[in-house]
């Protein structure tokens, strides 16, 4: 036995026995860009695995300024009282031009972050659409390996391709805000036929009634979304991470649709999506890091990138060039040779 293949059991027995400490560290290999890192990665997702977990898996999105980190704090904090162990995966957006992300979210989450029973694990996104983290599934599957049976994904935001999130997790949960007007337009359809739960939160002091208003309105709304009288409609929630107002409701909610998926057999068909998905996904980011890391391509990028930039030659014809270079040295790449 090989000291990597070694130390990559060590950690994946350490992640199933509930090490904190080591499921940080596991999550920072699946994070790993490096093709050892990556291999020794797939081996350890391969051993936990094995661990069939029945976690409830919640996604949480909304508009700017509706207090997802705050709302999740006070959630978490809740679910802890009543026994559960719950992970956060937060995905901070990346810088456009530097990469860099503030990773601010543990501390908007201070109570949830002092607990021994939570595990909160800030991401960036990286150049990542879908409001997602490159390793966001496999972050998961670690996590509900270490015993966590609560998962929450915060998104990075709502909007036009940040719902990838919905194609990961049992439950995808809006979170919006009374008097929300433009930003409640940047939600659009797509975003709403996608909610299985909404709350309008903040729903305190004297944004209460303005709330109840704006739950009772986005409940008229989703009646136009289908015709389907027979279709499930989300129900819309009012909350408050100050007082605590309706968040044993969102839990029930919560739990009321697993049920629904459960007794009509769309939880496992969604399960088996998912994973059909996570497979096309692992493909795409290993043909991506393929072409990039072929010695041929990464030799010539930099003058391609230029001559593009120059304008004295079109994205379409270097991006041929990429994928005819990658194609004749493909044997080469696959037998590892080059």
């Amino acid at each position: 036995m090989s000291p990597n293949q070694s130390n990559v059991e060590e950690l994946a027995s350490q992640v199933l026995a509930g090490s904190r400490r080591h499921l940080a560290r596991a999550i920072t290999l699946v994070e790993s860009t490096k093709a050892e890192d990556r291999a020794r990665a797939r081996q350890l997702l391969r051993l936990v695995a094995q661990k069939k977990t029945e976690a409830v898996r919640v996604g949480v999105t909304g508009v700017p300024g509706a207090g997802k980190s705050t709302f999740i704090d006070a959630l978490g904090v809740r679910l802890i009282e009543q026994g559960h162990r719950v992970a956060v995966l937060a995905v901070d957006p990346s810088s456009s031009r530097t990469g860099g992300s503030i990773l601010g979210d543990r501390t908007r989450m201070g109570a949830l972050a002092a607990a021994d029973q939570a595990f909160i694990r800030p991401s960036p996104s990286g150049n990542h659409l879908g409001g997602v983290a490159r390793a966001t599934r496999e972050t998961m599957l670690l996590a509900e390996a270490a015993g966590y049976d609560v998962v929450l994904v915060e998104t990075v935001g709502v909007g036009q391709s940040e719902v990838a999130v919905a194609g990961m997790v049992d439950t995808f949960l809006l979170v919006t805000l009374a008097r929300a007007g433009d930003q409640l337009q940047g939600i659009k359809r797509g975003i709403l036929e996608m909610a299985d739960i909404i709350t309008v939160n903040k729903a305190d002091g004297d944004n209460e009634s303005a709330s109840r208003v704006a739950a009772r309105d986005l409940r008229t709304a989703m009646k136009l979304i289908t015709s389907d009288p027979n279709a499930r409609r989300p129900p819309v929630l009012t909350s408050s991470s100050y007082t605590g107002l309706g968040l044993d409701e969102i839990w029930q909610a919560i739990l009321e649709h697993r049920s629904y998926l459960e007794s009509s057999g769309g939880l496992e068909r969604r399960r088996a999506l998912q994973q059909r998905d996570w497979m096309w996904a692992l493909i795409d980011d290993e043909l991506i890091e393929a072409v990039r890391q072929t010695p041929q391509i990464r030799q010539s990028r930099q003058q391609l990138e230029e001559d593009v930039m120059a304008g004295s030659l079109s994205a379409v014809e270097a991006s041929q060039t990429v994928l005819e270079t990658f194609a004749r040295h493909l044997p080469e790449i696959w037998t590892g040779s080059s």
